[in-house]
């Protein structure tokens, strides 16, 4: 090995590779370790995971640093250099902590949970509501119970009463079929290509089966109208990546919700991921009656 080889060594450790889909074996064990710790399984993040980290590599140019403190760089919707670890910050050296934070802004995310057990004498912690996941007892979409949740079952009830609406589990096959109602949604919204996250929706229906996503598509008169894509990312708790719906069907959203919910009956938590501070995102997923909000914790060194 020559003295080019050794220095293009030293700078892909510095850099990192890109995340690619070769990585998964690799990665997701360690996700899956780090994450599904011990504790409410309803309290676990929704971003840490492969599926999520692979889909928008893109937006947050997330790549892998191996050892000897592995973690997937990248940054924030915010703008901040993250790494995410992918092992215990606990018991690492202070000092490897600091060699491999030079460059970046913060360790995370990490649940309240895993920050409650570092020492805050070495570490700092910080959050931002407007990264908080959204949590919801998958009961609330079932029946939607309750004063606030009557206009919920209303509006699934308006639908029924125009349409017939025929789900059927999502796989790769209808993936036509679903990037048309994705189409849709999009120029609904006044969306163009790469304004919204048409490119991560694409691969997801691409490669469902691949990345452990599943779902249902739903047609009216045998035409897709709308689908949902979700992980279960612990026992009885599933994130809600993907929704879209077509316009002209009310009421389509609030069932898609709930045939989901119905058709996994072991399905205790459902999480609705970040608002990211825009207004209509945070209208919506509140109009839904989250019972926790999951701080999603950021560490720094003192």
């Amino acid at each position: 090995m020559n003295a080019a080889d050794l220095a293009g060594g030293r700078d892909l450790e510095c850099t990192g590779e890109p995340l690619s889909l070769a990585h998964r074996t690799e990665v997701e064990p360690l996700l899956r370790a780090r994450w599904a710790e011990e504790g409410p399984p309803e309290r676990t993040l929704s971003d840490p995971w492969f599926a999520n980290l692979y889909l928008f590599r893109g937006v947050h140019d997330w790549r892998l640093l191996r050892a000897p403190l592995p973690c997937i760089a990248g940054r924030g919707y915010d703008g901040a250099r993250l790494l995410i670890p992918l092992f215990n910050l606990q018991s690492a050296p202070h000092e490897l902590l600091r060699e491999r934070l030079r460059g970046h802004d913060a360790f995370g995310p990490l649940s309240e949970l895993q920050a409650a057990r570092l020492d805050t004498q070495r570490f700092a912690l910080h959050s931002s509501r407007d990264d908080a996941d959204y949590l919801y007892p998958a009961e609330h979409f079932r029946h939607y119970r309750g004063a606030g949740l009557n206009k919920k079952r209303n509006l699934v009830k308006q639908l029924h009463a125009a349409h017939r609406v025929d789900a059927t589990p999502y796989d790769e096959t209808m993936a036509d079929e679903a990037r048309q109602v994705l189409e849709a949604w999009m120029a609904a919204k006044g969306k163009q290509r790469g304004e919204a996250d048409d490119a991560a929706c694409l691969e997801a229906l691409a490669l469902c089966g691949t990345l452990g996503l599943h779902g249902f598509l739903h047609r009216v008169a045998g035409r897709a109208v709308g689908f949902v894509l979700a992980q279960p990312i612990r026992p009885g708790v599933s994130v809600i990546r993907f929704a879209k719906g077509m316009d002209g069907f009310k009421g389509l959203y609030q069932h898609m919700f709930q045939h989901y919910c119905q058709a996994m009956p072991q399905l205790a938590w459902l999480n609705f991921e970040q608002d990211l501070d825009l207004a209509s995102f945070r209208r919506t997923k509140l109009s839904y009656k989250p019972v926790a909000l999951l701080s999603k914790m950021r560490v720094t060194l003192r």
